[in-house]
């Protein structure tokens, strides 16, 4: 086991076991994941199977409210699906975009990076450009135009849940791309001019083999402080266009589809529908900006 002693060993795990805060975030964020990821075997329902649901189950408020029904704990919505059965189902489609998504923009803008800064010239120039460009729109109002452009191109009788799901993703991988590429040009900037990269060249290493054998492993902390926080906004950006409609389909239950279905029905006294699935949604990407943090000061050698 000396792949497992040198990680108890490490710094960065010591770091770890000497920060509530991440210890805390981490068991929250284990706990959400966990639940989605076993969904179909923890969550007392299905919300997908149409034959179970009975409309007269519709509205019922959580176990502990006058009208509770102890089979559903933090009651039902409009179909008369289980609240908490549908926030686990649901957390997995946001969880899945948020990851997919974060992975794209991750490898799209780490390549354009590393590409810029090591080559230099007209082409650095033209991809930091095109970064500033997008950098001076909010990332939101991007996977908004992103994802209507898609779909007006995309014939209607192709429009389902899993080209849904990948126009959502594509559309907010291309919105935060910029940021990793940004963050990779200026470290491989400093890198390329070192003496080992020198040292490739004058031996003959192709270039394309120096950036992914030498720069490539020496840029990569940054983006990995940085992914882990995305994936908090990606889900948040999920969340805001599923909200607006313009997400998932609204049969696929995520956590925004939840939050935008029960804001219809906030007024009319059944606060379970937006209040539950809000939460859900705050912990998760509170839990995931945390271990971020952590993460960020773990890995920063002046803090050490």
């Amino acid at each position: 086991m000396p792949a497992f002693t040198r990680l108890i060993e490490s710094d960065l795990f010591y770091s770890f076991r000497n920060s509530p805060v991440a210890i805390g975030a981490s068991l929250v964020a284990l706990l959400l994941i966990g639940g989605a990821a076993f969904a179909p075997w923890v969550a007392p329902h299905n919300p997908f199977d149409l034959a179970s649901l009975d409309l007269m189950n519709s509205f019922i408020p959580p176990i502990w409210s006058e009208g509770g029904n102890p089979s559903f704990l933090l009651g039902t919505d409009d179909q008369g699906r289980d609240v908490l059965s549908t926030i686990l189902y649901g957390s997995r489609i946001s969880l899945l975009v948020g990851l997919a998504s974060v992975l794209l923009a991750m490898l799209l803008g780490v390549a354009l990076g590393l590409l810029s800064g090591y080559a230099g010239g007209r082409l650095d120039a033209f991809i930091m450009r095109v970064a500033d460009i997008q950098l001076s729109f909010p990332a939101i109002l991007i996977a908004l135009l992103i994802d209507g452009v898609a779909r007006a191109l995309l014939p209607r009788e192709a429009h389902n849940e899993f080209l849904a799901l990948g126009v959502l993703i594509g559309s907010i991988g291309l919105a935060n791309w910029f940021q990793y590429a940004r963050t990779v040009r200026g470290s491989t900037l400093v890198e390329k001019n070192k003496e080992y990269v020198q040292a490739a060249r004058v031996i003959g290493v192709p270039p394309f083999a120096t950036m992914l054998r030498h720069v490539l492993p020496n840029v990569t902390g940054p983006v990995l402080v940085i992914g882990t926080i995305n994936v908090a906004t990606a889900i948040i950006t999920e969340a805001t266009l599923s909200f607006l409609g313009v997400g998932v389909p609204p049969t696929t239950p995520s956590l925004g589809t939840m939050i935008n279905t029960g804001n219809n029905f906030l007024y009319s006294g059944e606060w379970w529908l937006v209040i539950f699935p809000g939460t859900a949604l705050v912990l998760l990407c509170m839990s995931v900006n945390l271990i971020g943090d952590w993460l960020r000061d773990a890995l920063n050698p002046k803090l050490r």
